[in-house]
Formats: C-alpha cells, structure tokens, sequence
C-alpha cells in the first residue's frame, strides 16, 4: 500500500506542477487565459489528492489536525477547479483572476508544506 500513497502523492504533486506551469507560463502574457494545464493540473491535483487521503486513512489513524489540513487544501482545491472549470471556454481572463489561481494554487502547496500536523504521515 506504501508504493500506492507515493504513486498518488506523486501524481498529486505533478498536477499542482501542471497548474502551476499553466499559470505561469502566461506571466509576461498581456492576455491571459485559462489552458489545459491549468484544467488537467487542477483536476488531477484534486482527485489524486482525495484518493490520496483515502490510503492515508486506511493506514494509519491520523488526529484531527491532519482532517483540518486536508479540509482546508480541499477547499482551496475545489475552488481553484471551479474557477478554472467555468472560464476554460472564455477567451481570455482578467489580470485578477489569473493572480487569484496562482495565489490560491500556491496557498494550496504551502499548506500542504508548512501545515505539520502533530502525528500525521502525510
């Protein structure tokens, strides 16, 4: 089971890496735009990330710091995935909301960085 949580770990890392390279790819763009980096990397980020939790839990007994952590990157998670989801057929997006998904996807990551909790093995 060990090999399986790093497989998803693993994919859920790449997936903010393809999100995160859709976005920034686009930083001296004076139009910007939602691409299918940005749509596969927040998915693929999302669902690994759920499955994720799941192997987790069948492994080990985490306490509720580690259910805290997990709600909040899901939160943020889902939100990028909405905002990303629902402006994938525009032609183009404001400077704002370009900022607001590479803000929230590297809240995201430095949740998953800086949040340690007490007995987790996440």
């Amino acid at each position: 089971m060990e090999i399986v949580r790093l497989v998803l770990l693993l994919l859920h890392l790449l997936g903010f890496a393809a999100l995160f390279g859709g976005l920034v790819i686009q930083a001296r763009e004076p139009v910007k735009r939602v691409n299918s980096l940005m749509r596969d990397g927040a998915g693929t980020a999302v669902v690994a990330g759920l499955l994720l939790v799941g192997v987790i839990e069948g492994q080990t007994d985490p306490d509720a710091s580690w259910h805290w952590k997990v709600a909040v990157k899901l939160v943020v998670g889902l939100v990028i995935l909405a905002l990303v989801m629902m402006n994938m057929r525009k032609e183009r997006i404001s400077q704002a909301l370009w900022a607001t998904l590479l803000g929230l996807t590297v809240l995201n990551v430095a949740v998953a960085i800086f949040w340690h909790p007490v007995h987790g093995s996440y």
